[in-house]
């Protein structure tokens, strides 16, 4: 698969543009997600050699214990069987999601959005033939061509084995799927990302953070949507102010709370609690004050993602407190969020970000793709 996607750039680049030609939605972060250039092919190459190069997941013991009775139990890691990945608009994840499932011995099936309609087919072309050269069987990658209602119909009645689902993207596709699904649903949530900025934290490196974690790539789920800013923080006033005009040099557009309002008159205040749980996926953020670590953590666990949280603080006893009491997936110190990525986290290429807390929460890297099962041997024991 490596080779083929080297060798067949300029093919991969064609059937990329005709999706990007027919794309009708306004929706900037979803055509970002759609681009492909040499760039992403590289990065898809380098994703398929990260798996390649690791260690085979499957058959791995996680436990291994002789009872009283003499009963030999072995608990070892087992593929899922066949997973249905629900993805909208990037066309790396038929890579990785390929590659994953396929090393974990997996059987893969493939549903992308019609916006990549083209990139996914071409993609799979591919799989196929590394496949085919290496006298493998097809079937363990598949590229489900379905509509809204066919989908729907297939997962109340699937017509093969389905093990897991796992929905890549908005809340609305998540519902959906949970909605409709037979068998196990593994979520990979949005993100509407917070920070809490401490009246103890370094102003300079808060600045550098929130520039980096909001602006560095709006489309990523592990984006900057909301900042929390303690009133308590020295020159409380002037530092609003300062944060305000940097967003705006930025081109970032800046909602504020009724607080927040007191002091940036001029910006729109946040209209209830959607825009608070609102995935912006754009040059937007809310600026949000409040009184305590308590007050911020509060917010959060009501309105957040559940996929990742800051706190800029140099106060260890107030950041343990957060990153315990926080309830996400990724929880960050003094750092951007934009590392709440398997690559960037040394897990290597990833299904998704779970926000669920079975079977697995964060990156779902090769490791985390397995189930497991028992192993019992006997020699005739019986329960009494």
């Amino acid at each position: 698969m490596e080779r083929i996607l080297d060798r067949q750039r300029s093919i991969l680049l064609k059937a990329n543009q005709r999706d990007l030609d027919v794309f009708k939605n306004s929706d900037q972060a979803l055509y970002d997600r759609l681009i492909v250039n040499d760039k992403k092919i590289d990065q898809m190459i380098q994703a398929v050699q990260e798996v390649r190069m690791q260690e085979d997941p499957i058959d791995q013991i996680i436990d291994e214990r002789i009872l009283e009775n003499g009963l030999q139990i072995i608990n070892k890691t087992a593929p899922f069987g066949t997973i249905m990945i629900i993805y909208e608009s990037r066309p790396d994840v038929t890579v990785e999601a390929a590659v994953l499932a396929f090393k974990a011995n997996n059987k893969i099936l493939l549903k992308g959005g019609k916006e990549a309609y083209y990139s996914n087919k071409k993609l799979v072309e591919f799989w196929h033939q590394a496949l085919s050269e290496s006298n493998l069987s097809t079937d363990c990658i598949q590229f489900l061509e379905m509509d809204r209602i066919q989908t729907q119909a297939f997962l109340k009645d699937p017509d093969q084995q389905l093990d897991l689902v796992v929905p890549r993207g908005g809340e609305r596709l998540i519902d959906f799927v949970k909605q409709h699904s037979k068998c196990a649903v593994l979520v990979s949530g949005r993100g509407n990302n917070f920070m809490y900025v401490s009246k103890d934290a370094d102003w300079k490196m808060t600045l550098e953070v929130i520039v980096n974690a909001k602006t560095d790539k709006i489309s990523a789920c592990n984006a900057l949507d909301k900042i929390l800013i303690d009133r308590r923080i020295e020159h409380y006033s002037e530092k609003l102010k300062e944060l305000n005009t940097l967003l705006d040099s930025l081109e970032v557009e800046v909602i504020v709370d009724q607080s927040t309002s007191k002091i940036l008159e001029a910006n729109d205040v946040v209209k209830g609690v959607e825009q608070w749980k609102e995935e912006f996926l754009a040059l937007k953020c809310l600026i949000g004050s409040v009184s305590s670590l308590d007050n911020a953590i509060a917010l959060i666990n009501e309105h957040s993602g559940g996929h990742s949280a800051i706190i800029m603080s140099s106060n260890s006893e107030e950041v343990h407190q957060f990153m315990q009491e926080v309830d996400c997936a990724a929880v960050y110190q003094n750092a951007s969020s934009r590392f709440t990525d398997g690559g960037q986290m040394g897990v290597g290429a990833e299904l998704a970000i779970s926000t669920d807390k079975l079977h697995h929460r964060g990156p779902l890297g090769l490791k985390q793709l397995v189930t497991n099962k028992y192993y019992v041997f006997g020699n005739g024991q019986i329960r009494m």
